[in-house]
């Protein structure tokens, strides 16, 4: 699976730079360059920081659970999220 477009996606929507995202995952500006077109792996590190730092724990529960991320509706992605994040607030 291709992560490029979606983590791209996500960045911008959070208005982060790729320069600010570079620092906050303590790697090059290249290297994050390089992960949203593609020509670098995509370490699952990565991926949770990601979307930890952009706030999208749902679309980390889309990838976990097999779904095309890239191909959902907004709207059904963050309900998954939500019900997530109910569930594990009832169980903490």
């Amino acid at each position: 699976m291709e992560f490029g477009a979606v983590l791209q996606r996500m960045r911008k929507e959070s208005g982060i730079s790729q320069e600010e995202m570079s620092l906050k995952l303590h790697k090059s500006r290249s290297s994050i360059s390089k992960l949203e077109t593609n020509k670098l792996e995509l370490r699952a590190t990565d991926l949770v920081n990601w979307c930890r730092i952009t706030n999208n724990p749902d679309v980390m529960m889309g990838f976990i659970y097999g779904q095309d991320v890239a191909l959902m509706a907004s709207d059904f992605v963050q309900s998954i999220g939500m019900v997530f994040m109910t569930l594990g607030g009832i169980f903490l």
